[in-house]
């Protein structure tokens, strides 16, 4: 009796292993041991960190012409502790890490990479008169450029909010100034958007050129 109600134990419990599991979005709220790791893992500021963070990126080929949209991150809680925890030195311990994070709200960061093109240059080509045939010249494109580009993040056709969305220029100096190079985008949501989610796209519309589209995987980061 006591072999057979074993059996059927063991049976009930390779059932339900065979059973495939929903699967789960990085972890959010972190615990004190997820945001010790990621203290650590920051403090490093070498290769095995680099190379770690970059499984938050998509990096993309450039296009035929238009602007080229470079790289797409989605940097989850977890990866915004250890930026965090890199940008401090001397002084800064795991335990300040976990001070200042347990009384932040958590937040998902969509950064969008954009780089100007010789088809989409930092110099604009502009005619110097208002009559026909006048001689043409260039001006600087703007800083803002960047607000012609749209994006979009969902999740089965579903739109997702940001809180908030920003951007700015880059520049590319050397010993004879500095001339635009690109812009960075960010979008910050609340990390608990993402709970169950499995899949995430980000689109990006362009001014010029064909649009963009990259999928994240949330079970698969950290």
């Amino acid at each position: 009796m006591a072999r057979r109600m074993l059996r059927s134990a063991s049976c009930l419990a390779a059932a339900l292993l065979a059973i495939p599991l929903p699967s789960l979005a990085f972890e959010t709220p972190l615990s004190d041991t997820a945001v010790r790791d990621a203290y650590f893992l920051g403090q490093r500021r070498d290769e095995t960190m680099a190379r770690f963070l970059d499984k938050y990126t998509k990096h993309l080929p450039p296009p035929k012409s238009g602007p080229y949209i470079s790289a797409v991150s989605f940097f989850t809680p977890f990866a915004l502790v250890i930026q965090n925890s890199s940008e401090h030195s001397t002084g800064y311990s795991a335990q300040q890490a976990w001070l200042d994070h347990r009384n932040r709200e958590e937040f998902v960061n969509v950064v969008v990479q954009i780089l100007l093109t010789d088809s989409y240059p930092a110099y604009i080509p502009r005619p110097t008169g208002s009559r026909s045939g006048s001689a043409v010249g260039y001006v600087p494109r703007s800083p803002d450029f960047w607000r012609d580009f749209q994006v979009r993040v969902s999740s089965k056709d579903e739109v997702l909010r940001p809180v908030t969305s920003s951007g700015e220029p880059t520049y590319s100096c050397t010993d004879d100034g500095c001339t635009l190079s690109g812009a960075t985008l960010q979008s910050e949501f609340r990390a608990d958007v993402f709970d169950s989610v499995d899949s995430v796209t980000v689109d990006v519309t362009l001014p010029e050129g064909e649009p963009v589209s990259v999928e994240f995987d949330p079970t698969s980061l950290r």
